[in-house]
């Protein structure tokens, strides 16, 4: 998984076509820290989803932007449009599941 800043988030995310799941997260977030291989894994699985990465820390005008106030939080984009999202750990199983379901 790559990680965006800010200058990069409009080119990598917001203009790209097909699926985009972007993991908010932050290095003091145990929880965030536990999902990183898990997306890691599913990122291998399923290579036509594009995985990046924003440490809000880092970018925190991109967070503020989308309303993050939980982390982690999964935001999914398609053809550049926030399409969903969802807050906090789950599973490689629930991640598939949800990325499948949005096809």
């Amino acid at each position: 998984m790559l990680s965006l800043n800010e200058s990069d988030f409009q080119k990598e995310v917001l203009d790209s076509k097909g699926l985009v799941l972007v993991d908010f997260w932050a290095e003091w977030c145990g929880p965030c820290r536990q999902l990183g291989p898990i997306l890691e894994g599913v990122s291998e699985a399923m290579p036509e989803v594009k995985f990046f990465k924003v440490n809000v820390d880092e970018a925190p005008n991109t967070a503020a932007s989308f309303g993050i106030r939980s982390i982690p939080s999964m935001f999914l984009f398609k053809d550049g449009k926030q399409i969903d999202m969802k807050v906090g750990f789950t599973s490689a199983e629930s991640v598939t599941s949800w990325l499948n379901s949005h096809k």
